[in-house]
């Protein structure tokens, strides 16, 4: 069974050695004393959700922190192809659940789309709120997952904006009920240029109402492809996770 992971912050680890201490303190170490109630003892991994992650034993647990001795300390490096899935708000937290679930699947970033058919709408206050919240989701996403990194969450875009993320990308890619190609020959055709520098792909999914032709178009002549997941309509919750596991699998990710 794997270790238990908590987060502290970036580069936190960097002066760590292995058979050298490390106090873990704040929420994390709370948690990990009082809800997880680790003891003297028992193994535990300590990672700065940049990369760097700490395998120990706990030396002593209390409410000042959590002491760890370390026997190992590694940088787990990024996958060659990163994926950014580009989640149109949803209601009803569907957005929030598949930023969750592709956390959990391995996904590198996470991109807040105000879509033209989105129901909801951040504004004001309420988006610094929301944006905190996505980030909530996807820390406790990344820890149930055992992750080193936790994804980023982006700064949300509208249409415009995400165009012109678009054109930056090495591929973007539209989910479409209506596309002729399927996910899978996309994905496997931009496998197959052998490029060995670090590459982006977005998977753009829109909201409940689907993506409107003018953002298809929009979107399209930025340089997106549609393609077709599968045979039956997803709901938004769904289908990025769905595309991360093919894109994974057929990316070599996994």
């Amino acid at each position: 069974m794997s270790n238990p992971v908590f987060f502290t912050s970036a580069g936190s680890l960097g002066d760590v050695s292995p058979g050298g201490i490390f106090v873990l303190e704040g929420p994390e170490a709370r948690h990990a004393v009082t809800v997880k109630r680790l003891g003297v003892g028992e193994p535990v991994d300590i990672a700065d959700g940049s990369g760097a992650r700490l395998t120990g034993t706990v030396a002593e647990a209390g409410p000042g922190g959590l002491t760890v001795t370390a026997s190992d300390v590694v940088f787990e490096e990024q996958p060659d192809v990163r994926l950014v899935l580009v989640q149109a708000l949803a209601k009803g937290d569907r957005d929030e659940l598949a930023i969750e679930t592709a956390t959990e699947l391995g996904i590198d970033a996470v991109l807040p789309w105000q879509s033209e058919r989105s129901i909801v709408r951040w504004k004001g206050d309420r988006a610094s709120k929301a944006h905190a919240k996505w980030e909530s989701v996807v820390t406790a996403a990344a820890k149930q997952a055992r992750r080193a990194w936790i994804p980023q969450v982006r700064t949300m875009v509208d249409t415009g904006s995400l165009a012109k993320a678009v054109s930056q990308a090495d591929l973007a890619i539209i989910l479409h009920e209506d596309a002729k190609n399927p996910l899978r020959t996309v994905l496997e055709e931009f496998a197959a240029t052998n490029a060995t520098a670090p590459r982006e792909v977005l998977l753009i999914v829109g909201p409940e109402g689907g993506i409107s032709p003018r953002e298809v178009t929009r979107l399209s002549d930025a340089g997106a492809v549609t393609a077709l997941l599968g045979h039956h309509v997803l709901r938004s919750s769904t289908a990025g996770p769905a595309a991360v596991v093919l894109a994974s699998d057929i990316l070599g990710r996994w």
